[in-house]
This record gives structure tokens, C-alpha cells and sequence, in this order.
């Protein structure tokens, strides 16, 4: 299993460069076809529980699992962003050192074939010689100084990481499994720590700038081991609630597993180097409250409605709003590969930059997103009766999904730029207003509307989560969702193909053309350069 997989994660990266792709294109790309297996095996799984167990079992299953990803989101406390930051920000470290040396040694190699000529100017070339040579010395010293150091805390930021999580996930799990008598919650009290240090683990790869780690094991093995799993429980005899959640946790072992060995051979054995706590929760810590909200934020309007309406007005709810993983997914998947390079842009104040990456993620979220939702609107009918009798009830709430999702999905991820640029205050005061109008259009509506009532009140809440930041990081920054770089970002091919041909015949025809010149321009460099050859 250990080797098919590390197979996978291989061969992921070289179909990702198959057709020049590059950067978010790319990676964005790779997110996407993740989130989209991983929609795919969602749906079918709530297919097969809707239509193989009746509503009631249907409906507890879906408001159980809701209420396990929801504590973990708690648990997490946004430490899996913050070691994108921390350990990109250390890889960037080094990245520009190297940078830096490079043009120094290039310079070394060209004044030492000076200094051999044998021209009236030696001494002047001696002197460029001996200060390039300087030069790469004081490169290469600032990077024995910085890149081993920056490397070095990537392991500290990683027990930083782990260690408070686990251990406040192991306690919460403790309690639960002691003092909860409902199994279905004593299985998910006792997976609760598995499922919270899998998502934190395969987080930090994404640190290293790989995306193929996320794919495969959040996007495809994951959801499909979970489908795998409950498909065997339900045609074993064993549909009851609690068997059910075991299948769906065990999985997540699996995840935690292949994400600690895929870590485990890029991490630096080192000693642990004081101060990565501190740099780590210094930048974690504001958005862990937002994380928590966030989490909250996903998942209430299930809670609600199974308690104010109960388990099977949830069943209902949770089919016809099933599609929405797809957006939340899709977003995901762009955010993914995205963030990273937003935090250096921004970072940096390349604006320039930033709004080419939100731009360019924005306009692919909305092409690959719309058709899904007309779609679903169009036709609700029919795939909300693929999930049995009576679950048809629920194409209102199908079209009032459509409609909000496709204009979240205009507006960007406009959460992920706000933080980016530092602003978690504003993004936590943006997700508890959201949550405020979720609970209250909720509780108004939903004993009178059911789940139609939900879905109006997480439609109001979602559009105050992304209105409130799309509104902020306009006037801060300039940002627009739309602008100059969205055709760009769908002509990718069209501004890489000259480059290719370029490489070819008409590449050595221009690199001679400017030899010819060269050599007109300088007729004695060539003579003195033969002459130093035959001198040494």
C-alpha cells in the first residue's frame, strides 16, 4: 500500500508538467481533479446511507459525523495554515540565497577566464577577479549562515505544531469516550485525534510546495476508502450509526500514516532550535479563533436543523445540499496551491502579483463551478430522488444553493487574501458576523420553513462571509475578483508556445546571429582569448 501510493505521489508530478503547466495553473489544476474525486465519493456515499438506511439513521449519521469534523476544526486551530507559512517562508529563505550565489559564481567563472588573458588590462581584471571572488565568499557564508538555520527550524516547527494539538485532541477524545454513554460518540470521541493530526500532516506538505501529497491522500483515498468502508458495513448487515462512523473514521488513519512517512524523508534530523514555537503560534495564534468559527461555520447549518427539526428534515437537508462540497471543495483546491504564493506576494508588497494569482484562481473557480450549479438547478428533481422517496422535497433548497454558490464563487477566495495579508482580525470579525446571521435566520426560520428555512439562513451567512472581505481587501489593496489578468490566466498556452518554439531552430539561428555580432563588435577578444588558451 506504503509503495503504490509513494508510486502515485510520483507519477502525479510528471503528468502535472505534461503540458508545460506551471505554478498555480498547475498545481490549482491538481487540487482540482482531487476535489473532484473526492466530491464524487462524498456523493455516492450519501446516496448509498439516504437510500440503504431509512431517515432517521441517515439523518443521526450525517449530524454525528458534522459535529466530529466540526470539534477537530476547533482542535486544529488554523496550526496546519500556519505551517504553510512558517515552513514556505523558511524554503523562500533559502530559495533566495541560493539565488544570490548563483550569479557570483557565474561571475567567478567569467573573471577567471579573464585574468588568464593575456591583454594590456590584466590588472584591471586581476582587481574584478579578486572582488567577484569576495563577492561569492560573502554569498556563500551568508548562506551557510541562513539556509541551514532556516532548514534546520522546519522540525521545530513541526513539534510546535503537533505537540499542543495532539495532546488537547487526545484529552478532548479521552472525555468523550469516558463520559459520553451514545457509542456513535464514543467511535468518533476515540478517532477524534487521528482526524485531527491527518489533516495537519498533510497540511505541512503543502509547506514544501507539493500539492500531489494533498491529492491523493485528501482528495482520493480518503473519501474513496470512506465509500470503500461503509459500502462493506452496509451489505455486511452492519447499517447502524455506529459501524457506519467507524467506517468513516478508520480511513483517516490510513492519511495520518502516509502523510507522517512522506514527511518523514524531508524534515531535517536536527536538534530542536529555540525560538520556532514562538515564530510558529506569534502568526498561528490570532487565526486560530477564526479557524474555530470557520469550522463552526461549515457544518451549523446540519446541527441546526437536526435540532430544530430533527433527523430526518437533516437527512433531507444534508441531500439536497450535498453538492456543495463540490464549491467548497473547487475553492479549496485553488486556495491550496495559491496560498503559498500569496503569502509572498504580499509579503513582499508585489501587488502586481497578488492580483494576477487572485485573478487568475477566481476566474477558473467561476468556469469550473457555474455549469455545476446550473446544472443542479436545473436538474434537482431528478438527482435529489436519486437519494429515495421523499428526499425530492428538498429542489428548493437545491436552488437557493445554486444561487449562492455561484456568487461565492465570483467573489474568489477572498478569505484566503485577506489573511494573507495579515489581517486576521478582520477575517475573524468577518466569520463571526457570518455565524450571527446563520443562527439567527436560522432559529427564525427553520421551525416554520424546515430546511428550506436553513438554507436561507447559511445563505445569508455565506454571502456576509464573502462580501464583508471581497469589500475590504478592495479598499485596502485594489483588489478585484475580475480584471486584466482573467483572459490571461486562460491563454496560458498561447504565452508558453512561443517559448517552445523558440527553443528550437530559431533559437540557435538568433543565438548564432549574436555570436556573429559579438565577434564583429570584438575582433581581438577571440585572438587574446586563444592566445591566454595556449599560454596555460
Amino acid at each position: 500500500m506504503v509503495t503504490l501510493i509513494s508510486a502515485q505521489l510520483a507519477r502525479l508530478s510528471v503528468l502535472s508538467r505534461l503540458f508545460g503547466m506551471s505554478g498555480v495553473a498547475r498545481d490549482g489544476l491538481a487540487g482540482l481533479a482531487g476535489a473532484g474525486a473526492g466530491a464524487g465519493a462524498q456523493f455516492l456515499m450519501v446516496v448509498l446511507v439516504t437510500r440503504e438506511t431509512g431517515k432517521q439513521t441517515a439523518g443521526v449519521f450525517f449530524g454525528a459525523t458534522a459535529l466530529c469534523l466540526t470539534v477537530a476544526g476547533i482542535l486544529r486551530m488554523d496550526v496546519g495554515n500556519g505551517l504553510i507559512h512558517v515552513i514556505a517562508r523558511a524554503g523562500a529563505s533559502g530559495r533566495a540565497c541560493a539565488h544570490d550565489r548563483t550569479p557570483a559564481h557565474v561571475h567567478v567563472r567569467h573573471r577567471a577566464c579573464a585574468s588568464a588573458h593575456v591583454h594590456a588590462h590584466a590588472h584591471a581584471h586581476a582587481r574584478d577577479c579578486a572582488c567577484a571572488c569576495a563577492c561569492a565568499r560573502d554569498c556563500a557564508c551568508a548562506c551557510a549562515r541562513a539556509t541551514p538555520c532556516a532548514h534546520a527550524r522546519v522540525r521545530g516547527y513541526m513539534r510546535a505544531a503537533l505537540t499542543p494539538v495532539a495532546a488537547l485532541s487526545l484529552t478532548v477524545g479521552a472525555v468523550v469516550v469516558t463520559c459520553v454513554p451514545d457509542p456513535v460518540f464514543r467511535v468518533l470521541g476515540a478517532a477524534l485525534p487521528v482526524v485531527v493530526c491527518a489533516e495537519v500532516m498533510v497540511a505541512a506538505t503543502r509547506g514544501f510546495g507539493a500539492m500531489s501529497p494533498t491529492v491523493l491522500l485528501e482528495g482520493v483515498l480518503l473519501p474513496t476508502a470512506q465509500l470503500v468502508l461503509v459500502t462493506l458495513a452496509v451489505l455486511a448487515g452492519g447499517g447502524s450509526v455506529p459501524v457506519l462512523a467507524a467506517a468513516w473514521a478508520l480511513p483517516h488513519l490510513a492519511v495520518l500514516a502516509l502523510a507522517a512517512l512522506w514527511l518523514r524523508g524531508r524534515l531535517p534530523r536536527t536538534p530542536y532550535v529555540s525560538g520556532t514555537a514562538g515564530d510558529l503560534w506569534r502568526h498561528t495564534w490570532p487565526r486560530s479563533a477564526a479557524a474555530a468559527v470557520q469550522a463552526v461555520f461549515q457544518r451549523l447549518d446540519i446541527m441546526i436543523v437536526a435540532m430544530l427539526a430533527g433527523p430526518a428534515e437533516a437527512a433531507v437537508y444534508t441531500a439536497a445540499t450535498r453538492f456543495k462540497v463540490v464549491g467548497q471543495l473547487a475553492n479549496r483546491g485553488l486556495a491550496q496551491a495559491a496560498q503559498p504564493r500569496l503569502v509572498a506576494a504580499l509579503a513582499a508588497r508585489d501587488l502586481p502579483r497578488a492580483r494576477e494569482l487572485y485573478q487568475s484562481a477566481t476566474v477558473w473557480l467561476v468556469l469550473l463551478t457555474w455549469p455545476v450549479w446550473l446544472g443542479y438547478a436545473v436538474f434537482a428533481p431528478w438527482l435529489l430522488g436519486l437519494f429515495g422517496g421523499g428526499y425530492a422535497s428538498g429542489t428548493p433548497v437545491a436552488l437557493v444553493l445554486a444561487a449562492t454558490m455561484m456568487l461565492a464563487c465570483a467573489c474568489g477566495m477572498v478569505d484566503v487574501v485577506l489573511t494573507a495579508a495579515g489581517h486576521t482580525g478582520s477575517s475573524l470579525a468577518n466569520l463571526v458576523a457570518a455565524v450571527a446571521v446563520t443562527v439567527a435566520l436560522g432559529a427564525w426560520l427553520i421551525p416554520s420553513w424546515g430546511a428550506l428555512g436553513a438554507a436561507l439562513g447559511w445563505a445569508g451567512g455565506t454571502l456576509v462571509k464573502n462580501l464583508l472581505p471581497l469589500w475590504q481587501i478592495h479598499r485596502r489593496y485594489g483588489l478585484r475578483p475580475f480584471g486584466s489578468h482573467s483572459l490571461t490566466a486562460l491563454t496560458w498556452w498561447r504565452t508558453r508556445r512561443p517559448a517552445r518554439e523558440e527553443t528550437g531552430q530559431e533559437a540557435r539561428r538568433r543565438t548564432r546571429g549574436e555570436a556573429e555580432q559579438e565577434t564583429a563588435a570584438h575582433p581581438r577578444g577571440e585572438a587574446e582569448q586563444e592566445t591566454g588558451r595556449q599560454t596555460r
